[in-house]
């Protein structure tokens, strides 16, 4: 093989590698028989929240009231769903921010049954027990979030492809939100970047 050919088949494989490796970094957790989907959403801006494509901010440092900038996605009932979104706070005046949400939306049981939120300085916990996931929220940091909620078992949360927290998952409706939410203990301001966000069902 002339010298040119090696030159050509290298770059070649190593445009392959990068191929490989950019599709990687973009994939489910727990692989194996999902399909995407690409549900609708609404957009909620209460109080001094304000949403700008996938930028959340609440602008206020207010410790009380309704204060948040999410999207709300469609309504699911049973299966196996799977969210993931790449966050990074931009700005953290406040704290205790909540980040990713699936939501109850069953009657007679409609509320947030899990939620992720970041403290100012980077820890990541579940509101609901106050487990710290992580420590990676710091400010300027690039955070993946997978959430695998099997519908009547179990939900799974990742950060950065690891298992963090495992809960049991009762049946009924559910939905997933994300964007910055006060917390019942927090309060802004601060500015959250949403992006690469997919979604698969199996």
């Amino acid at each position: 093989m002339s010298t040119k050919y090696r030159v050509i088949a290298g770059i070649s494989a190593a445009c392959g590698l990068l191929l490989a490796a950019s599709g990687a970094a973009h994939a489910e957790v727990e692989p194996g028989g999902w399909s995407s989907e690409s549900p609708g959403f609404k957009v909620q801006e209460r109080g001094c929240g304000q949403v700008d494509n996938l930028t959340f901010t609440l602008t206020c440092s207010t410790a009380s009231g309704d204060q948040r900038a999410e999207r709300r996605y469609d309504t699911y009932n049973g299966g196996t769903h799977q969210f993931e979104g790449y966050f990074r706070v931009t700005s953290m005046g406040g704290t205790r921010i909540s980040l990713k949400q699936t939501f109850n939306d069953t009657d007679g049981d409609a509320g947030p049954y899990f939620m992720l939120a970041v403290e100012r300085g980077g820890r990541l916990y579940a509101v609901h027990g106050g487990d710290t996931l992580s420590n990676a929220g710091t400010v300027g940091a690039t955070v993946r979030v997978n959430t695998v909620h099997e519908v009547g078992k179990e939900h799974r949360t990742y950060i950065n492809g690891s298992l963090k927290h495992t809960v049991d998952s009762p049946g009924g409706s559910f939905y997933d939100k994300f964007g910055a939410y006060r917390t019942g203990s927090g309060n802004g301001p601060a500015t959250v970047v949403w992006s690469n966000v997919k979604f698969w069902r199996k």
